[in-house]
């Protein structure tokens, strides 16, 4: 199983400058081959007896140019202009198959990274040695044993970090407790409700850090742009933004990493996030939920342990069906936490409701798909796992 360790580097003012510039020659790297892309394809387009562009012809043109037109690439790492051309191979390659959208370029200061082969750099405990650089101190060592595919050392706010890239053996992951099935319905007021009674009351990292943004804001349109003051200010704001997205990270982690542990099968819905967050009402309190994330990472982190997540269609009716009797109701305002059945007169929580009918729907699906309730092998592992944490607070509700 290939996995990726995300680790916090402690640099020094030589290795951030490094860093830096070895961003900057991959970012550059990237637009120069992008351009180029475009421009032999109209090419191409207008004579068809004219080569495709391609990542490796691209490397091969940039290796021949580089030392006369662009000597300064010579003081970093050769892999991070390279390893950029190959990582717009790959983009446009999930373009033309529909997966993303067209490849842009890329700006100075925004997800600023390069990227490392296996043979490029050396770990030794609390520590990486890089070319041209030497060692660089780590904050902790790497997780799992196994065998080092790659690394990219990238920037956040004002911090650097190194994900390495590995294949580890899935029997080091302890299977699933397998406490039964479970139905899990995702909510802005509480983030998730399981069909056992307990709920898991979201951190909305944003909405607790909203007027402090703002204020941050403010101050930062008032600098005059690019003097040393308005730079302060914009690492200030980038440091609140890294705060709210550790915290909900944090969050994330906890609950689908508590969940794998103790279900073997999970029931889900299949939201369409992208579409919810077109109501302006519930954009930003759907984003700071992270809906996506949330089933992202519960889906590798069962497949790690041997469990399963079943997606139920967006469109069923999780809320409108009566957990108890199966009777479905026409419509179920947003506004309406509590209903009660007409056929049976059962007194329901929308959202309790919601996770029981997805556990039913999980274990008849886990069923007719495997041969037997919680049976069945894991998916395949579609993502690089982040670094995962083992707690998570409940609360217990009676339903």
């Amino acid at each position: 199983m290939i996995l990726s360790h995300k680790i916090a580097l402690d640099p020094n003012n030589t290795q951030r400058t490094y860093f830096a510039k070895a961003a900057g020659t991959a970012r550059f790297a990237y637009n120069w081959a992008l351009a180029e892309w475009q421009v032999q394809y109209q090419a191409h387009l207008l004579n068809p007896l004219l080569a495709q562009p391609n990542e490796g012809a691209l490397r091969r043109q940039l290796n021949e140019i580089k030392r006369e037109q662009f000597p300064w690439m010579l003081e970093v790492t050769k892999c991070a202009p390279q390893q950029a051309i190959m990582q717009l191979g790959t983009a446009f390659k999930n373009f033309f198959a529909g997966h993303a959208k067209h490849p842009c370029f890329h700006k100075k200061g925004l997800n600023d990274s390069f990227a490392l082969d296996n043979g490029q750099f050396v770990l030794d405990g609390s520590r990486i040695r890089l070319p041209y650089l030497g060692w660089v101190r780590i904050r902790e060592t790497l997780r799992f044993p196994g065998k080092v595919l790659s690394a990219t050392i990238s920037r956040t706010a004002d911090r650097w970090f190194v994900a390495v890239v590995m294949d580890t053996d899935q029997t080091l992951i302890r299977p699933a407790e397998n406490q039964g099935v479970v139905g899990v319905d995702l909510g802005v007021t509480t983030l998730a409700t399981l069909s056992n009674g307990e709920q898991v009351i979201g951190p909305k990292a944003h909405k607790a850090e909203l007027k402090r943004m703002e204020r941050l804001n403010r101050s930062l349109s008032r600098k005059v742009k690019f003097s040393r003051n308005w730079r302060k200010a914009k690492a200030k704001l980038a440091r609140l933004h890294a705060r709210i997205a550790n915290v909900r990270q944090d969050a994330m982690h906890k609950l689908t990493s508590d969940l794998a542990r103790r279900f073997h099968t999970i029931g889900i819905e299949d939201l369409n996030v992208s579409g919810m967050v077109q109501n302006r009402h519930l954009a930003r309190a759907v984003s700071d939920m992270s809906f996506f994330e949330f089933r992202r990472q519960l889906e590798y982190k069962t497949a790690m342990r041997g469990g399963v997540v079943m997606l139920a269609d967006r469109w069923y009716p999780s809320s409108k069906t009566c957990s108890g009797c199966g009777h479905k109701i026409d419509s179920l305002p947003m506004s309406v936490r509590h209903w009660d059945c007409a056929a049976c007169g059962s007194h329901h929580d929308r959202d309790l409701n919601a996770a029981i009918n997805l556990a039913k729907y999980a274990a008849s699906s886990a069923v007719s798909a495997c041969g037997g309730e919680g049976a069945g092998a894991g998916r395949k592992v579609r993502v690089k796992p982040a670094p995962v944490k083992q707690e998570v607070n409940f609360i217990h509700v009676c339903a």
